[in-house]
């Protein structure tokens, strides 16, 4: 299905029975193109503008989206991205903690 959207057009094949809430579209799409809104100098300033939400509870919402089969229908491409980066800051962590000096190894 063909939707046409407040930033442009986006093809998406999703099944209302498994459908986001209006909520979760908008994150998805504030996170798509979120450096098109330029009113804003700081993207936490424009997370308050545009959704109405505070950062802590927009990146916790984006989190638990980045897990939805629901939300990778919606838009893939974004959705693999928020996994990919997570998964690299979750190795960059466990690799930064192996090399703390005074650490015990298991």
């Amino acid at each position: 299905m063909l939707a046409s959207r407040r930033r442009g057009w986006h093809c998406r094949s999703v099944s209302r029975a498994s459908a986001l809430s209006a909520e979760e579209e908008a994150v998805l799409d504030f996170e798509r193109s979120w450096w098109l809104v330029r009113t804003h100098r700081t993207k936490q300033e424009a997370i308050r503008a545009e959704l109405c939400l505070s950062p802590t509870r927009y990146y916790a919402q984006l989190e638990s989206l980045a897990e939805s089969p629901a939300a990778l229908a919606y838009d893939p491409l974004l959705v693999r991205r928020l996994r990919r980066r997570r998964d690299q800051r979750r190795r960059a962590l466990f690799a930064a903690g192996n090399d703390r000096p005074g650490q015990r190894r298991r």
